[in-house]
């Protein structure tokens, strides 16, 4: 059975967003680093650090705005199974601009509105709001 990294770390945040964690813990690759990078750059989660234990660890402090999360549609787009491509013409905007597509590009993970800037397609991994 093949498992989808990017998936579980959608699904552990919007189920901690549910139950008002305020961190969320996930195992570290370099893809999901990238991804919380871009979360804290865009405003959707207010922090993020890597343990130094024998196995590192993602640490994200999750942001709220009252009681309604940072964070309220994750939506995997391109599944193992089922890739999704964007050429750089074809980047869609995510709730009229509002909200951002994270890609798999040649120049690195980047945002929908990053893509558009370098002239890059790529692998769509998911769209947040």
């Amino acid at each position: 059975m093949m498992t989808d990294p990017i998936a579980d770390m959608l699904t552990r945040l919007r189920n901690a967003c549910v139950v008002h964690k305020k961190e969320v813990v996930l195992p570290f690759s370099k893809i999901k680093m990238a991804i919380a990078s871009i979360l804290v750059r865009e405003g959707y989660v207010a922090a993020t650090e890597i343990t130094k234990e024998a196995r590192p660890m993602i640490i994200l402090k999750l942001k709220y705005h009252g009681r309604d999360s940072a964070l309220q549609h994750l939506r995997r787009v391109s599944t193992p199974g089922a890739r999704r491509y964007v050429s750089a013409d074809n980047l869609g905007n995510v709730l009229n601009g509002l909200g951002i597509q994270i890609l798999s590009t040649p120049r690195g993970i980047l945002t929908n509105h990053e893509a558009k800037k370098y002239n890059v397609g790529g692998e769509v991994l998911c769209e947040i709001y």
